[in-house]
């Protein structure tokens, strides 16, 4: 009898090895590989014989826009790209607990009102989905309800005539095939798992929304080639302690990428948000010093968010800096510039930033945001209340121009700004100018320092590199 081949499996980038490892050679991951059969180590090939020849065709020619199922909760229909296309797969990544079976059951509870919608758990009993449908008031609705993790079975299901529409699998990493002799949620049958689903979503015109889980550090677990098979890839992010979640696009065949829906977490579900800028500002308190507001873009929408700062003198050798929802290394970059380029002192003093509401900012133009907080902060004198900011720095100090200028400044008069802090435009650029609306162009973060720091002695400031 023929010894059975092995291979080992890394289970964080699906490298495979013939011999075990304490480390993955190819991501340096320790202790992520597992031993798994192969039927054969060594590639066949494709032998003698002959494919048939492919037919090419021209990039010219008639098509049609890919028909959608709008779900009508808007703010996912906004981040799937203005609803489902039917034979799509889409994947939806999240911490624990953040609200992805919830939103996702209120999606088929939305679905099912227009069309045939199943659910399919592989985590939780029949039971304890209705307990979950009632708390959310959706109990009534006709989804189709299963538990189990066989994808046999669940192929055999949708690909049926009379199968439903949309189909929600509640894990991927959950589910196994028993041609595979590896355990659920392994490379291996992550991967055979989903290249199953597609194949019958593909074939059936069936839409197929996995849950996928994350690992420690916030990627969704399994092979990285699993986000490349789908056509969608979607993230749940949030803080617990905060009441907002944010469903956000990182990959949409169909649709804009870095577009977000915005959810306020209640206790009958997850509530739909439809002015998140009005939302994230309703705590702010005014005539405070170490608050800015920024007026950023999420996708296609402009979103308002307060940015706060918090310097304080430290006994430490090595003073803080701590941030929450910024990027820590972007923070060091604008300590630097102002105390390389303006002469301001940071040293011997804590830095904590930190962006109201939970929300997670990537975008560079809220440099002049956050060095708006932290010079109020260090002067003790509050920004204008009714005033906003958005700029990126550079490493001399000059403020640069940043992308969709007027959709921002719309969206902060529309909630009753009246100022803005924002880069000098280029030549012969039109500006967005409105009566009772106050614009101030900023060409040097100098311009910024003055006027928080009037009575600071200051150094001389280059404007050259």
């Amino acid at each position: 009898m023929a010894r059975k081949s092995v291979q080992y499996v890394c289970q964080a980038c699906g490298e495979c090895t013939t011999k075990w490892a304490g480390k993955c050679e190819s991501c340096q991951s320790w202790n992520t590989l597992v031993e798994e059969a192969a039927p054969d180590l060594l590639p066949k090939g494709l032998g003698s014989g002959k494919g048939r020849k492919i037919d090419f065709m021209t990039l010219e020619g008639d098509m049609e826009d890919a028909p959608r199922l709008v779900t009508g909760m808007n703010e996912f229909d906004r981040v799937a790209g203005g609803g489902l296309v039917p034979g799509s797969v889409l994947l939806v990544g999240g911490d624990p607990g953040i609200g992805k079976s919830t939103v996702l059951l209120q999606v088929a509870a939305a679905i099912s009102k227009k069309g045939k919608c199943a659910y399919i758990s592989g985590e939780e009993a029949i039971a304890q989905v209705r307990l979950r449908a009632q708390r959310l008031q959706i109990e009534k609705c006709t989804v189709d309800l299963a538990a189990t993790t066989n994808v046999r079975d669940i192929i055999s299901s949708l690909d049926d005539p009379q199968g439903p529409d949309v189909a929600i699998i509640d894990s991927i990493q959950t589910m196994y095939m028993d041609t595979l002799d590896s355990t659920p949620g392994t490379v291996s049958q992550v991967r055979g798992c989903a290249q199953e689903l597609i194949r019958v979503a593909k074939r059936r015109g069936v839409t197929v929304i996995l849950v996928g889980h994350v690992t420690k550090e916030g990627i969704i677990a399994g092979p990285r080639v699993l986000e490349h098979m789908v056509d969608t890839v979607l993230y749940f992010e949030g803080e617990r302690g905060h009441q907002f979640r944010i469903l956000r696009s990182v990959k949409n065949r169909f649709g804009a990428t870095d577009e977000i829906g915005v959810f306020e977490m209640t206790d009958k579900g997850l509530m739909e948000v439809s002015n998140p800028s009005a939302l994230f500002l309703s705590s702010r308190q005014g005539q405070v010093s170490g608050a800015s507001v920024f007026a950023g873009i999420e996708g296609t929408r402009p979103l308002l968010v307060e940015v706060q700062a918090l310097v304080a003198p430290s006994n430490l050798a090595t003073p803080r800096r701590a941030v929450v929802g910024w990027d820590q290394n972007r923070l060091s970059m604008i300590l630097a510039v102002l105390e390389a380029r303006c002469g301001v002192n940071f040293v011997g003093r804590d830095v904590y930033l930190n962006v109201a509401g939970g929300l997670r900012i990537t975008e560079p133009a809220a440099d002049l945001a956050v060095a708006a907080a932290l010079l109020s902060s260090l002067s003790n004198i509050p920004t204008p209340q009714d005033a906003i900011f958005f700029g990126e720095i550079g490493l001399s100090g000059e403020i640069r121009v940043v992308g969709q200028q007027e959709a921002r400044l719309k969206e902060a008069q529309k909630l009753g700004f009246q100022e803005a802090f924002i880069p000098e435009s280029g030549r012969g650029k039109k500006t967005f100018s409105t009566p009772g609306f106050e614009i101030h162009p900023l060409s040097h973060l100098a311009e910024v320092v003055s006027t928080f720091l009037k009575n600071e002695p200051m150094k001389k400031v280059s404007h050259g590199v």
